[in-house]
């Protein structure tokens, strides 16, 4: 995000607050106007999570973090100049001995050298789950003495109970992570949070400095009443067609005949049409087309088409809501089924039970929003009064319309209908993957991405906000691999969107056949 003009984003910045999306500003020497600029995002993301209050404290502590790693690679440079090993015990102290003075007289050549060496500095912001969590990373794994003195420093701090206390005690000022530690943990008692809130590691090559804002109990309770409220209200969505239902359950029964449920499935031939046009997309890779739908109950399975019924039967229940933002949803919904298939396809080859689910959780990943979309006014009327009544404040309402919580909204209308728990936590979890156990992870990490390479491909998502465990589970290991991946899907999805076209146009002019 750092560059020449450091314009802030208000409106991406609400999108990620909403969304679990980390904001990520990279630096490598840590200019003022870089330090204001961070300062400026922190204030819109904690006002749209309702944490505007804690907004200096963190600022102290972010300004504190980004600091100390920039020390931590103007400290590796400085070293690799001298010829030092920074592990080396004796080393590390001859070379600390003149590390500040050193560096202090010449740091516009050590900052340099630091951005020719690409040591670079990373500030995170991402409301994850009920957190705000805030990171510092830099691309210089602390070492064991740098560990151990930071957490000598951290100790102490536990010895305080105010400023003026600390600062009248003398510290070691030859370690960025001195006094400034005291303080930033003074700052989190100022928050009422406690040690425990931060934390430092090093992870895949990086020092990462994590701090942890529980968001305010209350908005987290408003919000999850104003969605109980809505999902209990919303008797404009009828409960899932009993005849898809039924064929469900028919395909649930071991004792059935495929032949049994493909003729309750003919019964139907709106849906009989609309499966068939799907299991011909090139989605499922048929070896030949299918003109019948026994042929596509065997070809397909048991499985794919139990799912097909999931993602049509919602697609006739929601299309027919007619909400304002209707056919964007729906358009990228598809997108995300392609993406979501052909990653389950590619990456992780011979799953056919995850390439179903994770089509159809592709497809109905964002039915939240969709829902939200097609609420009727009076109902809206109801849910401000319920705000009313219940002394909910009016930002947490247009939180909730902005899509604050639509992957709750979704997951709990997906558990009315009685959707299988994957498809439910593929729609719970498509923004916080981090969050999942590993009962369906393989399922939530497939849709989470297919929704990724949606928003990278708008320039909505870097490679840096992608969630590492799932970049690491797919085999992603730099942003050009990842660049190219995505820009194949892409072009792979206009392909089959042009085949389409011209299929339903010669369908359209060809003449109608004598019988």
């Amino acid at each position: 995000m750092a560059g020449n003009e450091l314009v802030v984003d208000v409106a991406k910045i609400k999108k990620a607050a909403h969304s679990a999306i980390p904001l990520t500003i990279t630096t490598y020497t840590l200019p003022h106007e870089i330090e204001v600029y961070i300062e400026e995002v922190l204030e819109v993301f904690l006002g749209e999570l309702g944490q505007a209050r804690i907004k200096d404290y963190l600022v102290y502590c972010l300004r504190e973090l980004a600091v100390n790693a920039k020390k931590a690679n103007t400290k590796r440079v400085y070293f690799e100049t001298k010829g030092l090993d920074l592990k080396n015990p004796s080393e590390y102290e001859e070379g600390m001995r003149s590390f500040k003075a050193d560096t202090m007289e010449n740091i516009s050549y050590y900052l340099q050298k630091q951005k020719e060496k690409q040591y670079y500095i990373k500030i995170i912001f991402q409301a994850r789950g009920s957190n705000v969590v805030l990171e510092v990373r830099n691309n210089a794994e602390l070492t064991r003495t740098e560990y151990l003195r930071i957490q000598d420093k951290l100790a102490h701090s536990r010895k305080y109970e105010t400023l003026e206390e600390a600062m009248s005690q003398i510290l070691d000022a030859s370690e960025g992570a001195g006094l400034g530690l005291v303080i930033l943990v003074l700052m989190l008692k100022k928050m009422s949070l406690d040690e425990e809130c931060f934390d430092i590691h090093t992870d895949n090559g990086e020092t990462v400095a994590r701090i942890t804002v529980p968001v305010a109990a209350a908005k987290i309770e408003s919000l999850s009443s104003l969605t109980d409220e809505l999902v209990r209200q919303i008797t404009s969505l009828p409960h899932f067609p009993e005849n898809i239902m039924t064929i469900q359950r028919l395909i649930a029964d071991p004792k059935s005949e495929m032949v049994d449920i493909a003729r309750n499935i003919s019964t139907d031939p709106s849906m009989t049409a609309d499966l068939l046009k799907l299991v011909n997309s090139a989605q499922f890779m048929l070896p030949r087309r299918v003109d019948n739908i026994v042929d596509a109950v065997k070809l397909v399975g048991l499985r794919g088409i139990k799912n097909l019924l999931f993602s049509y039967g919602s697609q006739k229940i929601l299309a027919d809501q007619r909400g304002t933002d209707q056919r964007s949803l729906w358009d990228h919904s598809y997108r995300c089924a392609y993406y979501s298939y052909n990653l389950a396809k590619n990456f992780k080859p011979g799953n056919r039970a995850l390439q179903d689910d994770a089509y159809v959780g592709g497809m109905l990943h964002d039915m939240g929003k969709i829902i939200f979309s097609s609420v009727h006014p009076e109902l809206l009327d109801h849910i401000k009064a319920f705000c009313d009544a219940k002394g909910i404040e009016k930002a947490t309402f247009e939180d909730l319309a902005g899509g604050m919580n639509h992957s709750e909204i979704g997951a709990r209308v997906a558990e009315k209908w009685n959707f299988p728990e994957s498809l439910v936590a593929a729609i719970r979890f498509h923004h916080e993957p981090s969050l999942m156990t590993t009962d369906f992870k393989d399922v939530v990490f497939t849709v989470y991405l297919a929704n990724v390479f949606c928003e990278y491909e708008l320039g909505g998502m870097s490679y840096d906000q992608v969630d590492k465990g799932v970049l690491q589970d797919f085999g992603f290991l730099s942003d050009k691999q990842f660049g190219k991946t995505v820009d194949q899907f892409v072009e792979g999805f206009r392909q089959e969107s042009i085949k389409q076209r011209e299929t339903a146009s010669m369908k359209k002019d060809a003449p109608a056949t004598r019988r």
